[in-house]
C-alpha cells in the first residue's frame, strides 16, 4: 500500500521502519518542525531514505483546513494514513481522503480511558489492566471504531515510563504494523466503541497535579506515579513547590527511621530515610518517594534532603543496561590496547587522548540524542562506571549540578540578601574545622561580629593539600584539555560577574572597602583577571633552542612549560578578592591546584568565591580555602603550609617580616618555589613643570586610594620646593572635603580601616612622626565613632632619617618632603634610599626628564604622569625587600 505516516518521536520512527520492512511504500512523512535546529527522529529516518518530507507547523487555522497544506498532502497519492503518536489535529479533508481512511495508535486501553493523558489516568485510577488501541479516525476525539487492542497487567509500582518501555512501545509498534497488515488483507474490523464505562479526564497539567493529602497511601502513590515524569505531582514543602518522583508502596510492617519532614496538609510528617522520603496516607499506611525536584529545576535523591547532594549510584533499567553495553563496546573500540573494559577501567590511564574525548562525546550522541555531553563531563567521570552513571542521570533528566550544601549566614544589607559561607572549603565541600573550632570576623564599620568562621587545624591543612594533590595527579583537572580548563575558568568569571554586587557588598562588610570601589576594583578587576587567564590556558608555550649538535645528528632541543602541582597561596586583607584572583587565576590557567589562606580578618569573599567555583563546575580538590587565625601563623597550623612536602609552590603577599620567614621555611622543607610581594615605601616625585591639577588628583589617589591600604601606595611624596606650599594647601582643601563614613553609602569617600590592630598602628605611627619633628598638617587621629575610622592625614617637613620617611604606614597618611628642581640626582638618591622596590612615580611635562627619572628609580613599576594603574595584562611585582616573582601578565610564576 501507499502510506502517509503522520506522527513524531522514536515511536513514529520505528513504525515507519517496520512498515517499510513489510513492503509498503511510504509516499510522504508529515511530522513536526525542527526544534532548536534538530529534526524529529521520524524526520531524520525518512530524510535518509529520500522520502517526501513535510513539516507543517499547523494543518488548519481557526478550525479551517489550510488549502495549500491539504493540496500538498493529497498530491502524495496516499491510500492509507498511519498516525503513530500524532500530536496535531488533522483536518477531516486529510483523514478521509485515502481510500482506506486513517488509523491512529493510542496508548490506552480504550474505551475506558480517552484523551491525551489516558495512560496517566490508568495509573491514577489504579487500574489493573492497561494497554493500547489502534482505531479508525473519525471526526471525534478518540471516538472512532476499534481496529485492534492489546492489554497488559499494570504492576503496583509501574509508572508511565516503565509501562511504556515494557509494553506500550515495543508491542505498540508491532500492533500498529499488524493493523496495517489487516487492512491490506481486507481483514480489518471496525468495532463501534461502547460509551458505557468510558472516561474522558482532563489533560494532566502542572497546576492540576497538586497532591491532595487527604487520601489513602495507595491513592497517594497512584497519583504520584500517574504524574511521573510529566507533569509531576507536587506539594508545598518548606515554603516552596516540591515535585515527587519514583513512588513505591511500602510494607506496612517496615519501621521508618530518619528525620521528620513537615508537609502542610499531610496526616503526619514525612520521614527522610536512607531509602528516600516516606509519606503516609490518611489510613496510616506508607509509600516511599525516591527523588525530589525543586522549583529551580534541581533534582536530588530524596534521602539527601537534609544532607549533602552526593547521591548513591543509580540502578539501571534494562534499556539503560543495553545502553551501557553499547558504550562498553565504544570504549573497547577506542581503547584498543585494553583487553576488556571493566567498570574500573580509567579512560585516560588506558591511553585516551583529547581527540578520543571528542569521539566519545559524539558516540554518545549517536546512541542517545537526548544525552548532550560536554568534554569536561568525560574528564570528570574517567572510569567506565562513573561515566555510565553520569550518562544515565542525564538521560533521566537528573543531571542538575550536584547539590552543594552551604550553611549560609544571611544578612539583609545594601538592598539585597547576601549569603555568606563561613566553613572551610575542602575537596569540593564546606566543612567544619576539626573539633568545630571557630573565630569571629568583625565588621570594621561598627566593630560588631559578622559571623563565626571555621578555624583550620593542622589536620585540615593536610586534608586540603591531599585533596589538591589528588585533583592534580589523578583527578579531572590534571587530565583536562587546556581549552576545556579555560572554558571552566571563563564560566567561573561569568558567575562572579553575575554575583558581583553580592561580592562587593561582602567585601565592604568584611574589609571596610567603599562599595563603589569594591564593585569596580576589588571585584571588577578580579573578574577581568579570571577572564584574561582563561584565555591563556591553551597558549602556554615553550621554545625551541638551536644547539651545536643539531647537525649532522638532527638533534632537537625544546622547552615545555608544565604546571607545578599543588600551590599554596597566602593573601592579605587589603584587597581580599583581588589578591585571590591575581594569584589563583594564573595558577589554575597553568593547570595547578590551590590551597588558599585568606587573611584572618577578611575570609568571607574567599569562601564565597569557593562556592562560585564549585557551582561553575571546577572539580573537587582544585580549590581549597582554609581560614587561619593570625596568632597561629608562625605556629604549627600556619607553618604547615610552608613546610608541607606536597606543596610545590607558595605565593605570598604580605609583610616583609613574614615573607622572610616563609622563604626560609620553603627552602628548608622541600625547596619549593616561592613568589613574594612584600612591603613598599613607593616614592612619588612631583616636579614644578607638572600638570598641577592632575598631579594633585593622582597624588591624592596615590596615597588615599582604598583608605591607603594599598601595596603600591605612594609612601612618600617628593614635591619640588617652588610648588610645595601650593601643593600642600590644595591637598588639605581636598582632604577636608572627603566624606568619612559607611562604605555602603554611595557618597562615602573614605571607609573604615580594616581592623582594630591596624587602626592602633596608624595612631602610633602618627604619634612617632610628631615626636620626631614632622609637621602634622591635618588628621592623625582616630575618628570618635563606632568602628575603626581614621582621619586622612598629611605630614610635611619630613626628613630622610625619620621613621615615617622610611617605614610603610599602609594607611591614609601622606608624607611630603621638599626637593630642589636642580637636584634631580639628589632626589633620586633619596627616593631610592629604601630597602623596598615595589612601585614609584614621576610627574613632569618634560619627557626627557620623565624617562631619565623612571630609568633610575629602583622599582618594579614606574608610573609616569599617572598612578595606581594596574592591568591584568601587565606583570606586577617588585624587587629588593619588596619581594620577587610576578603576578598578572603573560610571564607569571605558576608554571
Amino acid at each position: 500500500m501507499k502510506i502517509a505516516v503522520i506522527g513524531q518521536s522514536l515511536f513514529g520512527q520505528e513504525v515507519y521502519k517496520e512498515l517499510k520492512k513489510d513492503g509498503h511504500t511510504i509516499v510522504g512523512v508529515f511530522t513536526i518542525p525542527d526544534k532548536d535546529g534538530k529534526a524529529d527522529p521520524l524526520a531524520t529516518e525518512a530524510e535518509k531514505d529520500g522520502v517526501a518530507m513535510f513539516k507543517f507547523p499547523r494543518w488548519r487555522v481557526k478550525g479551517q483546513a489550510i488549502p495549500e497544506v491539504v493540496a500538498q498532502y493529497q498530491a502524495t497519492g496516499a491510500e492509507l494514513n498511519v498516525l503513530p503518536f500524532c500530536s496535531q489535529f488533522i483536518p477531516m479533508e486529510v483523514i478521509n481522503h485515502p481510500k482506506h481512511g486513517s488509523i491512529i495508535y493510542h496508548p490506552s486501553l480504550l474505551p475506558r480511558h480517552r484523551g491525551a493523558s489516558a495512560i496517566n489516568w490508568t495509573l491514577i485510577h489504579g487500574d489493573k489492566k492497561g494497554g493500547f488501541t489502534v482505531f479508525w479516525a473519525d471526526d471525534g476525539l478518540d471516538t472512532g471504531p476499534i481496529l485492534l487492542q492489546r492489554e497488559c497487567d499494570v504492576e503496583p509500582n509501574d509508572t508511565v515510563n516503565t509501562i511504556y518501555k515494557r509494553f506500550l512501545f515495543p508491542e505498540g509498534v508491532k500492533g500498529t504494523v499488524e493493523a496495517v497488515r489487516l487492512i491490506a488483507e481486507g481483514k480489518a474490523p471496525r468495532i463501534t466503541q461502547p460509551q458505557e464505562g468510558a472516561t474522558y479526564e482532563c489533560i494532566q497539567k502542572k497546576e492540576n497535579a497538586m497532591i491532595n493529602w487527604n487520601q489513602t497511601a495507595v491513592a497517594l502513590h497512584n497519583w504520584i506515579r500517574g504524574n511521573d515524569k510529566v507533569p509531576g505531582a507536587w506539594a508545598e514543602v518548606d515554603g516552596q513547590k516540591v515535585t515527587f518522583y519514583g513512588s513505591s508502596l511500602v510494607d506496612n510492617g517496615t519501621a521508618a527511621n530518619g528525620q521528620p519532614l513537615e508537609i502542610p496538609g499531610a496526616s503526619q510528617p514525612g520521614i527522610i530515610t536512607k531509602a528516600g522520603l516516606v509519606l503516609f496516607g490518611n489510613d496510616g499506611k506508607a509509600l516511599l518517594v525516591k527523588n525530589l525536584q525543586f522549583e529551580d529545576g534541581k533534582m536530588i535523591a530524596a534521602a539527601q534532603y537534609f544532607h549533602s547532594g552526593s547521591s548513591a549510584a543509580v540502578e539501571l533499567t534494562e534499556e539503560e543496561k543495553t545502553f551501557a553495553e553499547q558504550m562498553r563496546a565504544v570504549w573497547q573500540n577506542i581503547l584498543t590496547n585494553v583487553s576488556q573494559i571493566e567498570d574500573s577501567t580509567d579512560f585516560f590511564k588506558s591511553g585516551a587522548a583529547s581527540m578520543d574525548v571528542v569521539r566519545l562525546v559524539e558516540e554518545v550522541k549517536l546512541r542517545a540524542s537526548s544525552c548532550q555531553l560536554q568534554n569536561e563531563d568525560v574528564y570528570m567521570n574517567t572510569t567506565f562506571i562513573d561515566f555510565i552513571q553520569m550518562c544515565v542521570r542525564k538521560l533521566r533528566g537528573e543531571d542538575g549540578e550536584e547539590e552543594l550544601v552551604v550553611d549560609y549566614v544571611e544578612k539583609n544589607i545594601n538592598n539585597m540578601t547576601i549569603k555568606m559561607p563561613h566553613q572551610l572549603f575542602i575537596n569540593g565541600e564546606f566543612v567544619d574545622a576539626q573539633g568545630g573550632k571557630t573565630y569571629k570576623t568583625i565588621n570594621p564599620t561598627d566593630g560588631t561580629a559578622i559571623c563565626d568562621v571555621s578555624l583550620a587545624q593542622i589536620s585540615d591543612v593536610d586534608k586540603a593539600v591531599a585533596a589538591a594533590k589528588e585533583a592534580f595527579e589523578e583527578g579531572a583537572w590534571g587530565k583536562m584539555n587546556p581549552r576545556d580548563r579555560g572554558r571552566l575558568i571563563y564560566k567561573l568569571a561569568n558567575l562572579m560577574e553575575q554575583y558581583q554586587e553580592e561580592l562587593a557588598t561582602i567585601e565592604a562588610l568584611d574589609s571596610g572597602a567603599v562599595y563603589t570601589l569594591a564593585l569596580k576594583t576589588h571585584v571588577g578587576m578580579s573578574i577581568q583577571t579570571f577572564h584574561y587567564f582563561a584565555g591563556w590556558c591553551d597558549k602556554i608555550q615553550g621554545s625551541t633552542i638551536p644547539i651545536n649538535q643539531a647537525r649532522p645528528n638532527r638533534n632537537l632541543t625544546f622547552t615545555k612549560k608544565e604546571p607545578i602541582g599543588v600551590c599554596a597561596i597566602v593573601i592579605p586583607w587589603n584587597y581580599p578578592l583581588m589578591m585571590l584572583a591575581w594569584k589563583t587565576a594564573a595558577c589554575l590557567a597553568a593547570g595547578n591546584t590551590v590551597v588558599l589562606k585568606p587573611a584572618q580578618v577578611t575570609p568571607l569573599t574567599a569562601l564565597k568565591f569557593a562556592e562560585l567555583a564549585a557551582r561553575a563546575g571546577l572539580p573537587k580538590g582544585v580549590i581549597n580555602i582554609l581560614a587561619f587565625h593570625k596568632s597561629s601563623l608562625r605556629a604549627l597550623v600556619g607553618q604547615r603550609l610552608s613546610d608541607h612536602p606536597d606543596v610545590r609552590k607558595l605565593g605570598f603577599t604580605g609583610s616583609t617580616e613574614i615573607g622572610k620567614h616563609i622563604m626560609k621555611s620553603c627552602a628548608v622543607s622541600n625547596v619549593k618555589k616561592v613568589s613574594l610581594e612584600l612591603g613598599g615605601k613607593s616614592p612619588l616625585i612631583i616636579f614644578s613643570d607638572c600638570d598641577m591639577d592632575k598631579a594633585l588628583r593622582m597624588g591624592m589617589s596615590a596615597v588615599f586610594f582604598n583608605k591607603g591600604e594599598n601595596c603600591i601606595a605612594a609612601g612618600r611624596l617628593f614635591v619640588e620646593d617652588t610648588i610645595h606650599d601650593q601643593f600642600v594647601m590644595k591637598v588639605v582643601e581636598e582632604v577636608k572635603k572627603m566624606k568619612i563614613g559607611d562604605p555602603l553609602d554611595r557618597s562615602t569617600d573614605h571607609g573604615p580601616q580594616n581592623h582594630k590592630a591596624h587602626l592602633d598602628k596608624l595612631v602610633e605611627y602618627c604619634q612617632i612622626g610628631v615626636r620626631e619633628g614632622a609637621t602634622l598638617v591635618c588628621g592623625g587621629k582616630q575618628v570618635q565613632r563606632p568602628g575603626f575610622f581614621f582621619q586622612p592625614t598629611v605630614f610635611t617637613d619630613v626628613q630622610d632619617h625619620m621613621y615615617i620617611a622610611k617605614d610603610e604606614s599602609f594607611g591614609p597618611i601622606m608624607i611630603i618632603s621638599k626637593f630642589k628642581g636642580s637636584e634631580v640626582d639628589d632626589v633620586l638618591k633619596r627616593a631610592n634610599a629604601t630597602e623596598y622596590g615595589l612601585a614609584s612615580g614621576v610627574f613632569t611635562r618634560d619627557i626627557s626628564k620623565a624617562l631619565y627619572v623612571s630609568e633610575r628609580l629602583n622599582a618594579g613599576t614606574v608610573f609616569v604622569n599617572t598612578y595606581n594603574k594596574t592591568d591584568v595584562a601587565a606583570p606586577f611585582g617588585g624587587f629588593k625587600q619588596s619581594g620577587f616573582g610576578k603576578d598578572l601578565g603573560k610571564k607569571n610564576c605558576y608554571c
